[in-house]
C-alpha cells in the first residue's frame, strides 16, 4: 500500500506554504522508500477527517499534524521508519524539549512575516494561496487563514504591523474626534501617509519588540547547532525528527523573497550558522519547487522534482457543496455557536484521553452551552412577536370597543359649534 501525504501547495520555491507540512514532507523523505509515498498538494483540510493538513493517508487510515505522523510511521513499520530511534534517553528529551520551544517560537513569527505584515501577505502570500488553491477554497481559506494568524499573535502586540488595523485604528479616532465635538469635521485634516511612510513608522515603533522575538528564537538555535551538522548529532549521526521540524519552520523564514523580509534579515544576522544549515538542507531535501511539480497533469514535469508528487483530484460537487454550506453556516452567529458547541462535544467523545466522569462533566458543559443559545433565540423570538403585536395594535388606533349596554353610560360632551367670545362670557354673568 502506497501511503499518500496531503499538504498545503508549493509556495516561494518550496515544496509547501506551511511549516508543519514541510517537515512531514522532509520526515517521509528522509525515512521512506521513494516507491512508498507519494506527495499531494490538495491544499485542502476538508480531505482529512480530521480538517487538518499535513494528513497521512494509509488506506482508510488518516493522522495528522506532524508529530503524530512520526509516531504513526514508527509504530507501522515497528521502528524502521524512525530517524530517532538511536537517540538516548538524554537525547530524546533534548528531542521533545527543542521541538516544543522552536514550535512555539517559530510559527509566532511566521505569522507575523507572512500573514500580520499587511505588504507581505498582499503582494506574496496571498496570491501564493490563489495559485495552489481551487474554488470556492481561493475565497474562503486565504481570509481565514489570516484572521487565525492575526488572532494567534495578538498578544505580542505588534498588530500596528497590519496596514488595515492602522487604518481602522485612524478611522476610529477620526469619528471619536468629530462625534466629541473636539475638532470641526472640515478642520480635520485626511491622512496622507503612504504605504510606503506606514511602514516606516510600524517598522521604528516595532523594531524592538521584533529584535527581542527573534533574538528569542535564533540564538538559542545557533547555540544549539553549532558547528555540528545537525541539531543533536555530528555527521555520522544523521537528521533526528528535530531537524525535519526546523527545517519547516526555518526555510519559511529564509527562503521567501517578500517585500518587508524583516525575519530574513534577523536570521541572517543573527544565526549564520543556522541560515547556512537551512540552505543546505533545503536544497538537498526540497531542491526548487514550482507549483507546476505538484499541479501539472503532465508526469515530465512532476518527475523533474526529486519529491513524488501525484495531481490531486478535481473538487466534486459534494465537495463544493460541502464548502459552501459550511462556509455560509458558519457566517450566521447563533448558527455558528451551535455547530461550534457540537463539534466540541464531538471531540469529547472522541478523545480517548479524558477519562469518563470528567468526559460527561465535559459533555454537559456543550450541552449546557447549546441550550443557553436556543434559549437566547427563544427571548429573540419572544421579544420579536411582542413588538410586532404592538405594533399591530397601535396601527388600529388603539381603539376600545364598547357593548351596546356601556356606551349610555359614557359622559355626554357638546361642543358648541361657534367658538365663545369674552363679551358673551361676561354677559352671562
Amino acid at each position: 500500500m502506497v501511503l499518500e501525504l496531503h499538504v498545503w501547495g508549493p509556495a516561494f520555491s518550496l515544496p509547501s506554504i506551511d511549516a508543519q507540512c514541510l517537515a512531514a514532507i522532509a520526515y517521509l523523505s528522509l525515512t521512506l522508500p521513494q516507491d512508498a509515498w507519494v506527495l499531494v498538494a490538495s491544499s485542502d483540510p476538508s480531505v482529512s477527517p480530521t480538517c487538518e493538513l499535513p494528513a497521512l493517508k494509509n488506506d482508510s487510515t488518516w493522522v495528522s499534524r506532524f508529530r503524530n505522523i512520526v509516531d504513526y510511521l514508527r509504530q507501522y513499520s515497528n521502528g524502521e521508519w524512525d530517524l530517532d530511534q538511536n537517540l538516548t534517553g538524554l537525547e530524546k528529551a533534548d528531542n521533545i524539549a527543542f521541538s516544543a520551544f522552536l514550535e512555539s517560537r517559530a510559527q509566532s513569527l511566521l505569522d507575523l512575516s507572512l500573514y500580520v505584515t499587511s505588504q507581505n501577505y498582499y503582494n506574496s502570500t496571498s496570491p501564493s494561496y490563489g495559485a495552489i488553491l481551487q474554488w470556492p477554497n481561493q475565497w474562503i481559506l486565504p481570509p481565514k487563514i489570516h484572521t487565525a494568524a492575526k488572532d494567534r499573535t495578538e498578544h505580542l502586540g505588534l498588530s500596528s504591523l497590519d496596514l488595515d488595523a492602522i487604518e481602522e485604528q485612524r478611522k476610529r479616532e477620526h469619528s471619536a474626534a468629530v462625534a466629541a465635538g473636539h475638532v470641526p469635521k472640515n478642520l480635520i485634516p485626511r491622512p496622507r501617509d503612504t504605504v510606503s511612510s506606514l511602514l516606516g513608522k510600524t517598522s521604528q515603533q516595532n523594531q524592538f519588540k521584533l529584535e527581542a522575538l527573534t533574538a528569542e528564537l535564533f540564538e538559542p538555535l545557533e547555540e544549539i547547532l553549532g558547528d555540528k551538522k545537525y541539531f543533536l548529532h555530528m555527521s555520522e549521526g544523521g537528521p533526528t525528527s528535530l531537524d525535519c521540524l526546523a527545517l519547516g519552520y526555518l526555510s519559511l523564514a529564509l527562503v521567501p523573497e517578500l517585500p518587508h523580509p524583516w525575519l530574513r534579515d534577523a536570521m541572517r544576522n543573527k544565526a549564520p550558522f543556522v541560515t547556512a544549515y537551512t540552505e543546505r538542507q533545503r536544497q538537498k531535501i526540497f531542491g526548487i519547487v514550482n507549483v507546476e511539480h505538484a499541479l501539472s497533469p503532465n508526469s515530465a514535469k512532476r518527475s523533474s522534482s526529486i519529491l513524488p508528487w501525484q495531481v490531486p483530484q478535481r473538487a466534486r460537487l459534494a465537495t463544493v457543496s460541502s464548502t459552501l454550506y459550511n462556509t455560509l453556516a458558519d457566517a450566521i452567529p447563533v448558527w455558528k455557536d451551535i455547530r461550534m458547541h457540537r463539534r466540541i462535544k464531538d471531540e469529547i467523545e472522541e478523545n480517548s484521553e479524558i477519562a469518563g466522569i470528567e468526559r460527561r462533566m465535559l459533555s454537559i458543559v456543550a450541552d449546557t452551552w447549546t441550550k443557553d443559545v436556543w434559549l437566547s433565540v427563544g427571548t429573540v423570538v419572544g421579544g420579536i412577536a411582542a413588538l410586532a403585536g404592538y405594533l399591530v395594535w397601535n396601527s388600529s388606533g388603539g381603539e376600545v370597543e364598547y357593548e351596546d349596554g356601556d356606551e349610555d353610560d359614557e359622559l355626554q360632551f357638546t361642543l358648541p359649534d361657534q367658538p365663545m367670545q369674552v363679551g358673551d362670557m361676561l354677559a352671562g354673568l
